[in-house]
């Protein structure tokens, strides 16, 4: 009887699944209805309207269905998972915060949940608890290399990065042409002539079953490698060769990145300066603006190690909330250039509200906190409106030292001028003219910080920045590579170590393939002496 029973429901569950996975929603959401109408105290009914709601993107009602699976399984993990989606629709940080502890403390669940939880809490900056997750995953699947990767880039991030190369050592054995574990292996530590992964690296890059994507990783670890042993030739042909297999792969043209900038230059004029506005009058941000790979992320790491600074990581969360309020106020679709315009028409007041309320930690642990995305200083104009008791702070470099760092960098879907000399040079060019616009727009209101007089005189520079941020001084702030704190950016591993200049004068050793580079930031006015 109990079988019997039990037809109708598993038969309304099964018509409604399978709509849902033939992307038939009306049948889909007609059937689930009716079966947790007729079966309310069925728990898989539950979750199934949860991803309807999901695929609807109705998040409102997600919340329903997941607190009645909830009621029916409390804290069950595949519930909880799917009721963070929700939540993080809505914005709702602190009950995603709330979900994700429970998550944390939930134990003996199978390889897949673990892994889940654990890509969960990484993508919120609790590694820690990540890395026990990817423990309990691999007790399960010990031979997963998806997992091994995972838990050693958990451990990169937290610092360990003599447990991170050993799980990459795992995953490699595994698969030796796994172009992510190889870059991220070769960039933990310097090697040397009789400490390397050169030739195990040289066999990856002639297998004939590698894709172009992954080749092209490959190169970027061989350059690594090779530049590490003092090969600068082979360093600079696996590099160029890497670079142009992913330029190749674009459809990017550095001239709609020179126009944008060129069009924030003109719309944020000496009137849109001059026009009264009221911003919010929080002082809680630090802005940490400027190109990659200039130093951002040490600077950052120093400030975090300040009792009364907390680092938020690289949030885009400033460009979302401007965004947000130019659709509400536009009834055309938007693009990248009428965006410019009417974000300088936007209610400052709001958005400074609005930045705060998804941006600010939800612990505090301090009176400040750092938003360290770099391309943030496309928004500095704004900012300063919106925030006017806000501290920005712009990192430079070297002009060829800065390129040549972000040329060598193989960044994940992003920064796509990085690729080719000549599209750095443009882009260099255009944030150089940008950050002139907003220097004389707004004198005294970035603080300049070169890299090259950071790691020569740490203390100096660093109790200038600390005085601008108008916070006393700390000793601590010099020992930043001891804080525990996660660091998420290209620079993880280089954060765990003192200040340390080698990287100042590196590019002068490729001086001469980077010619094409200088010879075209000198035609556009850049002092490289």
């Amino acid at each position: 009887m109990a079988n019997f029973m039990q037809q109708p429901v598993l038969q309304l569950y099964s018509f409604s699944q399978h709509a849902l996975a033939n992307n038939e929603i009306k049948k889909a959401i007609d059937s689930c209805r009716l079966l947790n109408t007729d079966f309310p105290e069925f728990f898989d009914g539950w979750w199934l309207a949860g991803c309807i709601h999901l695929h609807l993107n109705k998040p409102e009602a997600g919340l329903i269905s997941t607190a009645r699976a909830l009621a029916i399984k409390p804290n069950d993990a595949t519930i909880l998972i799917q009721r963070i989606d929700f939540l993080s629709i809505l914005n709702r940080h602190k009950d995603v915060a709330d979900c994700l502890e429970n998550l944390a403390g939930q134990q003996s669940l199978s390889a897949d949940l673990h892994g889940q939880i654990a890509l969960m809490l990484s993508a919120e900056r609790m590694h820690d608890d990540a890395i026990q997750h990817y423990l309990s995953a691999l007790k399960e699947e010990p031979n997963n290399p998806s997992l091994l990767y995972n838990l050693a880039a958990a451990y990169r991030f937290t610092g360990n990065l003599v447990a991170a190369e050993a799980n990459l050592d795992r995953c490699l054995a595994i698969n030796y042409t796994d172009a992510d574990a190889q870059g991220m292996r070769s960039s933990l530590r310097t090697y040397s002539a009789t400490d390397n992964h050169i030739d195990e690296l040289l066999a990856a890059y002639a297998d004939q079953t590698l894709s172009q994507r992954s080749k092209s990783g490959i190169c970027y670890a061989l350059s690594k490698e090779f530049d590490d042993l003092g090969d600068t030739k082979k360093s600079f042909e696996y590099l160029k060769i890497g670079s142009d297999i992913r330029r190749d792969a674009m459809t990017y043209n550095v001239g709609a990145d020179e126009t944008i900038i060129k069009t924030i230059v003109t719309v944020f004029n000496d009137s849109f300066f001059k026009r009264s506005t009221q911003g919010h009058t929080s002082a809680e941000p630090i802005f940490i603006v400027g190109l990659p790979r200039t130093g951002t992320t040490l600077l950052e790491r120093i400030l975090d190690s300040h009792s009364a600074i907390q680092s938020a990581g690289e949030l885009e969360t400033f460009g979302t909330e401007v965004t947000k309020l130019c659709a509400v106020n536009s009834e055309s679709p938007t693009t990248a250039l009428s965006l410019i315009d009417q974000s300088s028409a936007v209610d400052m007041q709001v958005l400074g509200e609005r930045y705060l309320e998804n941006a600010r930690p939800t612990e505090m642990n301090g009176r400040y906190f750092i938003d360290k995305l770099p391309f943030n200083f496309l928004y500095a104009g704004l900012i300063h409106k919106a925030l006017p008791n806000a501290k920005i702070i712009n990192l430079t470099r070297h002009p060829i030292a800065a390129c040549y760092a972000i040329y060598k960098q193989a960044f994940r879907d992003i920064y796509p001028f990085s690729y080719n000399l000549d599209d750095l040079a443009q882009y260099y060019l255009a944030y150089s003219q940008l950050m002139v616009h907003w220097n004389k727009q707004m004198p005294g209101v970035i603080h300049l910080v070169a890299y090259e007089d950071l790691v020569a005189d740490t203390e100096n520079e660093v109790a200038k920045v600390l005085d601008f941020c108008g916070v006393d001084w700390e000793s601590n702030c010099l020992k930043f590579y001891d804080n525990p704190s996660p660091s998420t950016t290209a620079s993880a591993s280089q954060v765990r170590r003192p200040v340390y200049t080698g990287s100042v004068d590196r590019w002068k050793a490729y001086r001469e393939q980077l010619g094409v580079l200088e010879n075209r930031l000198v035609q556009g006015g850049i002092n490289i002496d």
